[in-house]
C-alpha cells in the first residue's frame, strides 16, 4: 500500500513538474494571412504558405513555435487582421512570454523569397529571426 501511495505521489509530482516547465516555455506563433485568390495567384500563395509551414514544423518539432493560417475572408479573424494591418501573404511572428505579447512582421522576407526563389536563404533568415525573437 505504501508503495502505491508513494508511486502516485511521484507521478503527481512529475506531472506537476512537467506542467510548470511547459508554462515557462516561450511560445510563438507564425501567422500567415491568406486571401481567397484566383487560381494562378492561389497556387503561388499556397506554395508560399506551404514553404513557411514546412520550415516551422521542421525546425521546431517541440511545439515551441507553431504555424497558423489566418484567412482574411473569415470574419472571426477581423480582430487579428486589424491588429496586424494584414493583407494577403502577410507573415507575422507573435511571441508570448508570460503575459506579454510582441509581434514581428517578416512579410518582407517572404516577398524577397517570392521574387528570388532562394529557399535556403529564406529558411535561414526566417529561422534566425524566429530564434532571435523567442529568446
Amino acid at each position: 500500500m505504501k508503495k502505491i501511495v508513494f508511486m502516485l505521489f511521484i507521478a503527481l509530482f512529475m506531472a506537476t513538474g512537467i506542467t510548470l516547465a511547459q508554462q515557462k516555455k516561450t511560445t510563438a506563433e507564425v501567422l500567415y494571412f491568406k486571401a481567397n485568390l484566383a487560381c494562378c495567384k492561389a497556387r503561388a500563395c499556397n506554395a508560399l504558405e506551404s514553404t513557411v509551414k514546412i520550415i516551422v514544423e521542421k525546425n521546431w518539432t517541440d511545439g515551441k513555435v507553431v504555424f497558423r493560417q489566418v484567412k482574411l475572408s473569415d470574419t472571426l479573424n477581423n480582430e487579428l487582421i486589424k491588429k496586424y494591418n494584414a493583407q494577403s501573404q502577410t507573415l507575422i511572428i507573435v511571441v508570448k512570454k508570460k503575459k506579454k505579447e510582441s509581434s514581428t512582421d517578416v512579410s518582407g522576407m517572404l516577398r524577397d523569397y517570392a521574387t528570388t526563389n532562394d529557399a535556403v536563404k529564406f529558411e535561414k533568415e526566417l529561422t534566425d529571426k524566429i530564434n532571435e525573437v523567442i529568446k
